[in-house]
């Protein structure tokens, strides 16, 4: 087993690694794989030096997998170029996502759908992942009719410059600048760009994926995606509407019994999810259950996810697992 990860020296790929570790994946080779600039930097591993290595070198070598966490564009270029040499790409950025011949795959809910001939795998966005988990079950149960949800994102979903950027406003330090407006202390409904129908591309990804992991094109979506001053973390408030009515104790025995999902519902004791004691986890914490009362039908929840965590890279990592688990390796 010959295993890349494209985009290694980023916050992702810094995670994809540990997750790796974590969970004892097993290989016999492992490229770490960036940009140019990037390329002779070393890195340590379980206890080991790897230099990076340019695309150029990783594709002679034709890993077995390789997990790219380096940008649409990047994708769109290399994971072509490393699929034509049999490897199998999984890609957490937005490039395949919505390539109607590309599987989007969360592997407790769709992972069943892959073939040994799919040869670059899309990783859904962060928001949408830990949305999901928590909505499938409940989907399977009562039929979802429709979806609204608020997002409240941590800036490590922007990468290591917005980090920067907010620590320097915490310590009044002029520097670079990857939001238009101050991140810390305020919060920015503008997360990826503007589209011609007023929502930002952020928000019709979750409205895309959403449909395309249930498969289910009936299912109504609207988002708000907001970015906020927290580091590591992504919180979502939604409301969900059912075709069926549902019991709240049946939904809480649903959600419990999710492999993933842990709940955290005893508001009187302030028991809720919250990003800060999401750090480091895979899973997705779910609070605040209630019915809406305004409305048949509708529950309301509060889904915490650590976003680099189940919402990147162990979720690219438990694809590559659930892949050479059922020998869709070759």
């Amino acid at each position: 087993m010959k295993i890349a990860v494209v985009g290694a020296t980023g916050l992702v790929g810094a995670e994809i690694l540990k997750v790796l570790e974590e969970r004892d994946f097993r290989f016999d080779e492992l490229y770490l794989v960036a940009s140019a600039k990037s390329v002779g930097q070393i890195i340590k591993f379980k206890g080991k030096e790897y230099t990076i290595k340019s695309m150029e070198e990783a594709i002679k070598l034709a890993p077995d997998v390789a997990i790219f966490s380096a940008g649409g564009g990047t994708s769109l270029e290399w994971a072509p170029k490393f699929a034509e040499v049999g490897t199998i790409v999984i890609d957490n950025s937005s490039a395949w996502r919505m390539d109607p011949t590309k599987k989007l795959i969360v592997p407790e809910i769709n992972g069943h759908v892959i073939t040994i001939d799919d040869r670059i795998i899309a990783n859904p966005n962060c928001s949408t992942i830990q949305m999901v988990m928590a909505l499938a079950p409940l989907h399977a149960k009562y039929k979802i009719k429709r979806i609204v949800v608020a997002t409240y994102q941590s800036v490590t979903g922007t990468g290591k410059d917005a980090v920067l950027q907010m620590m320097n406003e915490r310590k009044g330090i002029d520097g670079p600048k990857v939001y238009p407006h101050p991140i810390d202390m305020n919060a920015l409904p503008h997360i990826d760009s503007f589209l011609d129908n007023g929502y930002t591309k952020e928000e019709m990804k979750m409205v895309n994926e959403t449909r395309k992991i249930l498969n289910d094109n009936t299912i109504g979506v609207t988002s708000t995606t907001v970015r906020i001053p927290s580091v590591g973390g992504h919180s979502e408030a939604v409301n969900v509407e059912f075709h069926e009515d549902f019991k709240l104790s049946e939904v809480r025995s649903i959600l419990a019994d999710t492999p993933g999902v842990i709940v955290q519902d005893d508001p009187k004791n302030n028991i809720y999810p919250m990003p800060i004691n999401s750090h480091g986890r895979d899973e997705v914490f779910v609070g605040r259950l209630r019915r809406d009362e305004s409305q048949p039908n509708t529950l309301n929840m509060w889904i915490v996810a650590d976003n680099l965590r189940k919402g990147a890279a162990t979720n690219a990592v438990q694809i590559a697992e659930f892949m050479t688990e059922k020998s869709l390796v070759e």
